[in-house]
């Protein structure tokens, strides 16, 4: 499971994070609103999971695993 909640209440994204994963996210978040996300293992993610991030404006808890995130869009999340 690349979408999961931890013991202490955050949302880790694990992996690849493909577009099923978007529900599963967006069904945390709206689970526990004040979870932050720990996107630290994250390889790479779907525009599906991106969106729900973006929309989310939830504290990330990075710089994510994956090159392509770190660079282009943890600045974005980050600034947001």
């Amino acid at each position: 499971m690349t979408v999961r909640l931890s013991a202490d209440g955050t949302i880790e994204l694990d992996g690849i994070c493909s577009i099923e994963d978007a529900e599963t996210l967006q069904q945390h978040l709206l689970a526990a609103p004040r979870a932050a996300v720990d996107w630290r293992s994250c390889e790479q993610a779907h525009t599906a999971v991106i969106q729900v991030l973006m929309a989310s404006r939830r504290t990330l808890r990075g710089p994510p695993a994956g090159n392509f995130l770190r660079t282009h869009l943890d600045p974005q999340l980050k600034s947001a």
